[in-house]
């Protein structure tokens, strides 16, 4: 049995919640900036051992757009049977992982932030003893623009991809909400206090 089966067998037998460290999942609609924001909150934290940026795998090849580590959809699929991903879920066509490795590093300690569906927040929060949910939105005339302006048409219509823009139930109940316009600095720094949990948490 590999280690990435042994450790995904000892996650899953637990019954307690995995921490001391948190968990920063930051979600939103296509267009939003998220992968903007957290780029730059990468830059600002630059240094600390204690904040984790963890790359997402996914099944679409890599873009300007977004930073992620590409895999074929069967090894995906043979990958999350094997329990190497702590969190994954699919999307527009897609799939998406988060490394088991965040699992270590948030019971070492550390704050790990990383781009997920809306979709698992709610069973993450099942998972993880301390969980933050960062929404980054903006209005629709800003987000249609961006989305057209990807051109990724293996995610769809910019159309279709607006239609979904809406959030989908009324659970999600983040805890930070970013409002994604203008200077991308303002949005990043938001998203910074929320890694330290200082200054503002909502805006």
């Amino acid at each position: 049995m590999s280690w990435i089966a042994r450790a995904f067998r000892l996650l899953t037998t637990r019954s307690r919640l995995i921490g001391p460290g948190r968990l920063v999942l930051v979600v939103g609609p296509s267009g939003a900036g998220k992968d903007t924001l957290i780029a730059r909150a990468r830059a600002a934290c630059r240094g600390d051992a204690t904040v984790v940026f963890p790359a997402r795998v996914i099944t679409r090849p890599q873009s300007i757009f977004e930073d992620n580590e590409f895999m074929p959809p069967s090894a995906f699929e043979q990958a999350a049977a094997n329990g190497a991903f702590a969190i994954w879920w699919s999307a527009h066509g897609h799939m998406f992982g988060i490394p088991l490795a965040v699992d270590f590093d948030i019971e070492a300690g550390r704050t790990v932030v990383c781009n997920v569906s809306r979709s698992v927040v709610a069973a993450v929060r099942e998972r993880y003893a301390n969980v933050v949910t960062v929404l980054v939105t903006a209005p629709r005339e800003v987000l249609e623009p961006r989305l057209a302006a990807r051109a990724r048409g293996s995610d769809g219509g910019v159309l279709d991809r607006m239609r979904r823009v809406e959030l989908a139930d009324g659970t999600l109940r983040p805890d930070v909400i970013i409002n994604n316009v203008g200077e991308p600095e303002t949005g990043a720094r938001k998203l910074v206090d929320t890694v330290y949990a200082t200054g503002v948490l909502a805006g």
